[in-house]
């Protein structure tokens, strides 16, 4: 069945909570993958600052600026039509002040496109998040493993797994939905408090790494095609491996340039025969210059 092409808005996210029919949430940071993205029918794409990893090479998400994000921004929002676009904001974005907040976060709808932003952290964002609703802007929170905190975590780790810490996941998702926002991701957190969270919120909650109990999921576009492959996370699931096929496709041009296979004649265009020819004598004849 085709997906259907209305466009996507933070209410359609509400009325599928509403319904309890699940979200669908991908990464894209480009034209080409966008179009993929949005043909499949995709709810929701973020164009995630994990470019900084995925796309960039970067050990983290933490060199990733401003000016990067609006640059992959521009590019998604060119490919896509249908799907809610959420911008990421970097590390530094958004933790310096509200008006600084609110000016950066403008950007991503302004110039870059974007229908809504997402940021980083609990409770200690609400005047952040209540500063952009007022101006407009919608907030997609998010909290569990929230990678720009990646060295104060020590690592890459499930977060909640306490009794305490828990609470303090509830909290933060109470705190943020009361500041205005439309959705919260929640990273890897166990999956009973993911539940939890999920049923006492109105607004919808995506899971990264959280089980199957949220409102929606969300996965890095790289990690569900096999093109990054320097780890897999454990809740990435890869539904297709495209970097073998990517290799030999490469691996077979160089052997077929190198052995003057490619290109071959369906791949060249030559001149009118005639045209040649006369293109010929006109060189044998010279341009009358001495």
């Amino acid at each position: 069945m085709a997906p259907d092409r209305q466009k996507v808005t933070v209410r359609t996210l509400q009325r599928k909570k509403m319904r309890g029919e699940p979200i669908t949430m991908m990464t894209a940071y480009d034209y080409p993958t966008a179009r993929w993205v949005d043909e499949a029918g995709i709810d929701v794409i973020l164009v995630g600052d994990s470019l900084g990893m995925v796309v960039l090479g970067f050990p983290n998400t933490l060199p990733v600026t401003v000016d990067i994000m609006l640059h992959h921004c521009k590019a998604v929002a060119r490919g896509a039509r249908r799907a809610l676009l959420v911008g990421d904001m970097p590390f530094m974005s958004f933790q310096v002040s509200v008006e600084e907040t609110v000016r950066n976060a403008g950007r991503f709808l302004q110039e870059a496109g974007m229908d809504a932003v997402k940021l980083e952290g609990g409770r200690e964002r609400v005047d952040a998040v209540r500063a952009l609703v007022d101006a407009g802007i919608p907030v997609m929170g998010h909290i569990g493993l929230t990678p720009q905190r990646v060295h104060q975590f020590g690592g890459f780790r499930l977060q909640g797994r306490t009794a305490e810490a828990a609470r303090r996941l509830v909290e933060d998702a109470l705190a943020l939905e009361e500041a205005g926002v439309f959705a919260i991701v929640l990273e890897m957190v166990p999956a009973q408090v993911a539940r939890y969270i999920t049923e006492r919120l109105q607004v919808p909650t995506i899971g990264i790494g959280a089980g199957p109990y949220c409102d929606g999921q969300v996965l890095v576009f790289h990690d569900t095609v096999g093109m990054f492959e320097e780890f897999q996370p454990k809740f990435a699931k890869r539904y297709a491996q495209v970097a073998p096929l990517i290799r030999r496709a490469l691996q077979q041009y160089k052997e077929e340039v190198e052995t003057r296979r490619f290109p071959a004649a369906e791949h060249t265009t030559f001149m009118d025969e005639t045209e040649w020819e006369a293109f010929l004598r006109l060189m044998e004849a010279g341009d009358g210059r001495e």
